[in-house]
């Protein structure tokens, strides 16, 4: 009996190995920037259908960088999400990233939305827009970022400081289009038409607006959005008092960021990485995206949030995004050397 005892044991002890290990495979592990619950609710979907349990990390993106760089080939990571390409590009450079061949992605997304190497992919873009006072401001007044530089705004423009990527994106898109002479200068006289000094978030910038503390603030279009849907009156009040206007419609276009999402180098679970990368690719999880989180969808066969309908069709800049990772540091150098905090 002692013997059968055992042979039944060893048997029942490897049944579980196996279907521990399994189960182990059937994971994905994410280091995510974002924050928002829109993505927990695509992750539950993801789970729900496939069977794979996404385990999450969120931090900053420069922390979840250097997480990966410290890591090493021992990384749990699979997948990296981080919002605009400037960051997606530095991973890409830090060797973080690996190139992923997927029909799926390559369908769904549009090539302007990925690295030229398949390195990392946009999952949703917001554009960079004016919001400005209804009181205040008479729309055909604005007309181009590049106008902002006019003295009739001095002492009237709020943006975040030169440390947020957005604004560094920004920068490097007029880099891009007017090169290092013409930026610095534009650059300068944006900052001495500031109603304040450079600080707070895109919210911060819309409050400010709603509060008369300045009458033009450059944002990012979804923070509008989540704050006309805020369950907080005020928030709701200070988004209703501003306009949204999109500059460069009759040139280049209105810049805009993107989220997007990378397989790392070592992911153990690269499979199912991928996966989860088309997966968020797809119709339903972008519709949802637009739906709740206000965010342009990539895939062009997702139609728009109501509210984004309503706002009207833009035409945006058609640089290739990973040319404004490519003007990063020369964009973050030219905002250290006139000043902008």
């Amino acid at each position: 009996m002692t013997e059968i005892f055992k042979a039944i044991l060893i048997l029942i002890i490897g049944v579980l190995i196996i279907s521990c290990n399994g189960q182990e495979q059937e994971i994905v592990n994410v280091y995510t920037h974002r924050h928002y619950e829109a993505d927990q609710q695509l992750f539950d979907n993801f789970t729900a259908q496939t069977g794979i349990q996404v385990n999450v990390v969120s931090a900053s993106a420069d922390e979840l960088i250097q997480k990966l760089e410290l890591e090493g080939a021992g990384s749990p990571a699979d997948v990296l999400i981080t919002v605009d390409a400037g960051r997606l590009h530095r991973a890409e450079e830090k060797d973080l990233l690996q190139s992923i061949d997927s029909e799926i992605l390559q369908e769904n997304i549009p090539q302007k939305y990925n690295s030229p190497s398949n390195k990392w992919f946009g999952l949703t873009y917001r554009a960079r827009i004016l919001a400005y006072s209804k009181e205040r401001v008479d729309p055909s007044e604005l007309s181009t970022y590049e106008a902002l530089a006019d003295d009739k705004w001095e002492g009237r423009l709020l943006t975040r400081s030169s440390e947020n990527i957005y604004n560094q994106s920004l920068l490097a898109s007029i880099l891009e289009a007017h090169g290092e002479e013409k930026t610095t200068e534009w650059a300068k006289a944006v900052l001495s038409n500031m109603a304040r000094s450079p600080k707070g978030n895109d919210r911060d910038q819309v409050k400010a607006v709603a509060s008369g503390e300045g009458d033009v603030a450059i944002v990012n279009t979804y923070y509008i959005g989540i704050m006309l849907n805020d369950s907080n009156i005020e928030e709701q009040r200070a988004a209703e008092q501003v306009g949204i206007f999109f500059p460069n419609q009759e040139d280049r276009g209105t810049h805009i960021n993107i989220s997007g999402a990378g397989v790392t180098k070592y992911a153990p679970n690269k499979g199912n990485a991928i996966k989860l990368l088309e997966f968020l690719s797809g119709k339903e999880a972008q519709t949802l995206l637009a739906d709740i989180n206000f965010e342009y969808p990539v895939n062009p066969e997702v139609e728009h949030s109501p509210l984004l309908k309503n706002w009207g069709d833009f035409k945006s800049d058609d640089i290739a995004l990973y040319k404004l990772g490519n003007k990063n540091r020369e964009a973050v150098m030219i905002f250290d050397r006139i000043g902008w905090k």
